[in-house]
């Protein structure tokens, strides 16, 4: 489990119990009436759905429903991703900045698919990851990705290119 892997599954542990906290709050008074409580992260941002949330924050797919810690919103996923163009394969980071960017590909990906207008909107980043992850195959190992850190680059900076095309997916 990567860095990032394990910080994303930290934080929605701390929603979940969060969210624990918060139910056991509102049944602790049976003789009051219920009020409903928004449970909150950490940054004070509601888990509720909002006007300000995204749906891609609620909707995994057609028909289907998953917590909003499960999927990011495009535009956080790819800030993620930006946060990466700064950085390069050093000695002693080298495994850690292939790791990094071969896992914000794997989220905004998730994100695209995710979003609301439909995979079809993101048809061109998600050929260029596609063809990625065929390539690079289930290996996603130092080794591998160092065998393939000419197209994984190359990946990050199609879709970042694209992604300043469209301002609107990620403001």
């Amino acid at each position: 489990m990567t860095f990032y892997q394990r910080r994303r599954a930290s934080a929605s542990a701390a929603m979940l119990l969060l969210s624990v906290l918060a139910l056991a709050a509102c049944s602790s008074d049976s003789d009051k009436p219920a009020t409903p409580i928004a449970a909150s992260t950490a940054a004070g941002v509601p888990t509720t759905p909002t006007a300000t949330n995204s749906p891609a924050q609620e909707t995994a797919g057609p028909g289907t429903t998953s917590p909003p810690s499960q999927v990011e919103m495009v535009r956080d996923a790819f800030a993620g991703l930006q946060a990466t163009l700064n950085d390069s394969c050093t000695p002693g980071n080298c495994a850690y900045f292939l790791g990094r960017v071969n896992d914000e590909l794997t989220g905004l990906e998730a994100a695209m698919k995710a979003d609301p207008q439909g995979p079809g909107h993101f048809a061109d980043p998600l050929a260029w990851t596609s063809r990625l992850w065929d390539t690079v195959g289930p290996d996603r190992s130092f080794a591998n990705l160092k065998r393939h850190q000419t197209l994984l680059l190359a990946t990050r900076g199609k879709i970042n290119t694209w992604m300043q095309g469209h301002p609107e997916d990620y403001r």
